[in-house]
């Protein structure tokens, strides 16, 4: 089974995509608006477990994400990690 066969790299894969077409659809904006129009998007309608993903993939690296969504992401909202439960 390949990394993207896997559920989270399938996961991985459409978020890489979504990110890409919201870049795509704002690079056609004035450069001085795209970069915040794509962090605007994500911040307004990506939940926080999307956004933590997101900041995952670009953490690995070699991600395939538009350059306009890496340079969004110092304005994207950055969500709290999660804390890991343990049973008392």
């Amino acid at each position: 089974m390949s990394p993207d066969d896997s559920p989270h790299g399938k996961t991985e894969a459409k978020l890489v995509y979504m990110a890409n077409q919201i870049a795509t659809f704002f690079k056609t904006q004035p450069a001085s608006e795209s970069v915040e129009g794509v962090a605007n998007h994500i911040n307004k309608f990506w939940e926080p477990r999307m956004r933590r993903q997101l900041f995952e993939i670009i953490e690995k690296g070699d991600s395939g994400l538009h350059p306009l969504v890496l340079e969004a992401a110092q304005m994207i909202h950055r969500p709290m990690p999660v804390e890991k439960v343990t049973s008392p």
